[in-house]
């Protein structure tokens, strides 16, 4: 992530101590307010984020990749994918200004710059219920249309 081990936050003016973050704590900020976000599908993780997801245990700040630039500031790389359909443009817009406006409100630290980098879309699957007792049925009976009652002749 960042090169510094810990980020110091802004001291309070009587300075009663320093505040000091860890640049994983700021990823999973950026992550949980990326997800948060109408039209993104989810985050682009590591082969061991997918492992701990399978057993259950989130890693918030997949996705998210955070420097130090040469003047000090933060810079943030954010790795997504959207939902199908959605207008590219705009979801990367409000990335950018949800994970700027809550990285200040949390933390009071200013992200010099945010890039928001679309790894791939995902297609809406429609969710099709299988009954387990027909799990071998043949799929020709389904499309069947089913039988005109016969007319009667008086």
């Amino acid at each position: 992530m960042a090169e510094e081990k810990r980020i110091v936050l802004a001291a309070e003016p009587d300075h009663s101590g320093d505040i000091e973050i860890t640049p994983e704590v700021l990823a999973v900020v950026l992550g949980i307010a990326a997800q948060q976000v109408d039209g993104v599908y989810a985050m682009r993780g590591s082969l061991a984020n997918n492992i701990s997801s399978l057993l259950g245990k989130d890693s918030h700040g997949q996705g998210v990749k955070l420097t130090t630039r040469d003047d000090g500031k933060l810079s943030a790389d954010i790795y997504v994918y959207l939902d199908y359909g959605v207008s590219v443009p705009k979801v990367a817009l409000a990335l950018q200004k949800s994970l700027r406006e809550q990285m200040l409100f949390m933390t009071d630290l200013q992200l010099a710059e945010v890039n928001v980098h679309v790894d791939g879309l995902v297609p809406e699957k429609a969710a099709k219920k299988q009954d387990p007792a027909d799990l071998f049925r043949d799929t020709d009976e389904d499309t069947e249309a089913p039988a005109e009652p016969e007319a009667q002749h008086d």
